[in-house]
């Protein structure tokens, strides 16, 4: 019976006794009150050390698998052997129980849906991420901050915490957003688990004054996890045209004349896809024709420190004033460390009330460890010292990255003003999901933009992101999808 055993490096060699012997009373081959060798048979049997063996058995007690009778030995317990048995086996098709919700995840999901021979190889260049350089991670202060904060509270930290979030981190985020011009009179703060959460939360929580399932418009094209979390919570989508400084105002004013809202999900500041920053004037129009139409809006402070040029613009809730229609979702994210799932809604106090209530229900807190970290690098004075050497190194790798684009590749038409990607569109009978194909061919992968439109649109367009590509494939990536794109461009002609 006991010589199949055979052991493995990485594991303790009791927890390995341990799990075989629990094996064979699951498998019926250790029958309930059946007595097992003693620990330096079993020690022979098995070429482990007699220690290990009694560590083992140990544990099987401790489990309530086996029991031990002074001056016989252990024996296997009765709850252990009726484990062993078989239940009645029957098979649910959990596909055809899945809710609207969980199939439109699926259906919405492009990472699961990417096509296989379009998924990244070993070795090639990637345009596809907007994520942070790992490289630039400031491990050393992140550890310390770690240091710092478990001398000061410890223990606690590991316990469970508020649904509202840790109170020295929403001070210091009140105060941040402050130096950023907000007036915070009848405003409060929610931490939640980064900005995805954030946006589920509030719109989970918003009335339906619209349509049946409600109305939302946003810029068109927007960030794909908004269109999928607005799509998810049933929200009809009107997409408004971008223009080089923001959205078309004209446009905007037509629906909001044509038909009621329930609310707008925009990204002013280096938005995704495209890059745009809305200018100042334009954003004081938007702001006014949301007044005008009473409808309110969820801002989403989207990679709002990586400026490379020109005056700051500053957040539409900052230029709202005491006013509370704009719902502002906070993340550092794209700037520090995505791996600390940190974020916050900025919005009306009776809002944040119901809000918190919200976020106790569906994941009782954010990780008090992680708010505690970030909090104790943000006291250290690390973020302004951080964010000087990631500027730095970004603002070179667009610069770079564009002077590529406008050396190699035909596009009709390039934005993006900071942040960590370009957006390109070609002529409109252009395709690139089948340049991507080619590309891809050739080890090199971006986004198609068609996944950031909201009405099928954006087949010419693709956005190219830079960060975590080194400025040598940066050229050579950009300089082949030029060469892909000017010939097809060359076939279309």
């Amino acid at each position: 019976m006991f010589h199949e055993f055979k052991l493995a490096a990485e594991t303790p060699v009791y927890v390995q006794v341990k799990n075989y012997i629990k094996r064979l009373m699951m498998q019926g081959a250790l029958q309930a009150g059946q007595q097992l060798p003693s620990t330096r048979e079993l020690s022979e049997l098995l070429g482990v050390s007699r220690g290990s063996i009694i560590a083992a058995y140990e544990a099987l007690q401790d489990e309530g698998l086996v029991y031990a009778v002074t001056g016989r030995g252990n024996f296997v317990a009765e709850v252990s052997a009726r484990s062993g048995q078989a239940a009645p086996a029957w098979r649910i098709d959990w596909r055809e129980r899945m809710n609207r919700q969980a199939r439109l995840s699926v259906e919405l999901d492009h990472m699961k849906r990417s096509k296989p021979g379009l998924r990244a190889a070993k070795g090639a260049i990637l345009f596809t991420s907007i994520a942070p350089d790992e490289q630039l991670f400031d491990l050393e202060n992140v550890k310390r901050a770690f240091l710092d904060r478990m001398a000061v509270e410890g223990r606690v930290l590991l316990n469970y915490g508020y649904a509202k979030g840790y109170k020295p981190l929403i001070e210091y985020l009140l105060n941040y957003m402050e130096r950023k011009g907000v007036d915070l009179h009848g405003k409060d703060l929610l931490i939640t688990s980064g900005f995805t959460e954030g946006l589920d939360i509030v719109l989970s929580a918003m009335g339906r004054a619209g349509s049946a399932g409600g109305r939302m418009f946003c810029e068109n094209p927007t960030h794909q996890t908004a269109i999928k979390n607005l799509r998810r919570h049933g929200f009809e989508i009107t997409g408004i045209p971008m223009e080089p400084d923001g959205m078309d105002l004209a446009a905007l004013e037509r629906e909001l004349k044509a038909q009621p809202f329930d609310g707008a999900f925009l990204v002013p500041s280096y938005h995704n896809p495209t890059g745009i920053v809305t200018s100042a004037e334009k954003r004081l129009a938007i702001l006014e024709l949301l007044s005008r139409y009473r409808v309110p809006v969820i801002e989403d402070g989207f990679n709002e420190e990586l400026r490379y040029s020109g005056s700051h613009v500053a957040p539409l809730i900052a230029m709202a004033g005491q006013g509370n229609g704009v719902v502002y979702l906070g993340s550092f994210s794209k700037v520090l460390f995505p791996g600390i799932r940190v974020g916050w809604i900025l919005a009306d106090r009776e809002l944040i009330e119901v809000l918190e209530s919200v976020k106790r229900a569906r994941s009782i807190h954010t990780s008090t460890l992680d708010q505690s970290l970030l909090y104790q690098y943000l006291l250290n004075g690390n973020l302004e010292k951080y964010l000087k050497r990631a500027r730095t190194e970004y603002r070179r790798k667009y610069e770079w990255t564009k002077d590529c684009c406008e050396r190699y590749v035909p596009f009709s038409r390039l934005s993006g003003s900071g942040g960590l990607h370009l957006f390109l569109e070609f002529p409109e009978e252009f395709d690139t999901w089948k340049l991507l194909e080619l590309c891809a061919d050739q080890g090199v992968l971006f986004t198609p933009g068609d996944m950031f439109y909201v009405d099928g649109g954006g087949r010419n367009t693709m956005r190219i992101g830079f960060s975590r590509v080194s400025e040598e494939d940066i050229e050579k990536g950009i300089r082949l999808i030029g060469e892909m794109a000017a010939k097809l461009l060359g076939d279309l002609n």
